[in-house]
């Protein structure tokens, strides 16, 4: 795990064993917040699960992300959708909300890896200008 220069932001290498054990661990983190605000009264099925999506985007990279995402989809099913621990044919609005929760996930495992991206490209000392650019154009 290296430094990136943009607000210390711990970051590791994006294919590496580490990256994919600490996607597990957020997964796993992220039921026991879901299963707290399901004992409260939610039913909000993936709500603990984006935000910690998007941190796992920043830190580990896209892959440890989207294995995140798709593990994340048959946990949400069988432990949190009613009959719970069951696998059970989805409702059409459960359907919809795993499609919402996959439409999400890519837009954030998306928007994470670019701000990954800008933050090593900062780090490294911003672009490199070649001189001349088409916004100084002396016409």
């Amino acid at each position: 795990m290296r430094q990136a220069g943009l607000f210390g932001v711990p970051r590791m290498r994006p294919w590496s064993w580490q990256a994919f054990l600490l996607g597990f661990v957020v997964v796993a983190v992220s039921a026991v917040l879901q299963g707290i605000c399901v004992a409260l009264g939610a039913k909000l099925y993936f709500a603990a699960f984006l935000p910690s999506l998007f941190v796992l985007g920043l830190v580990a990279g896209a892959p440890a992300a989207a294995f995140a995402a798709l593990l994340t989809v048959p946990l949400v099913w069988w432990a949190f959708i009613p009959p719970f621990f069951q696998f059970t044919p989805l409702s059409s609005a459960n359907a919809d909300s795993v499609n919402l929760f996959c439409l999400l996930a890519v837009l954030l495992i998306g928007l994470a890896d670019l701000c990954r991206e800008t933050a090593a490209i900062v780090s490294r000392g911003g672009l490199q200008s070649s001189g001349e650019s088409a916004a100084t154009n002396p016409q």
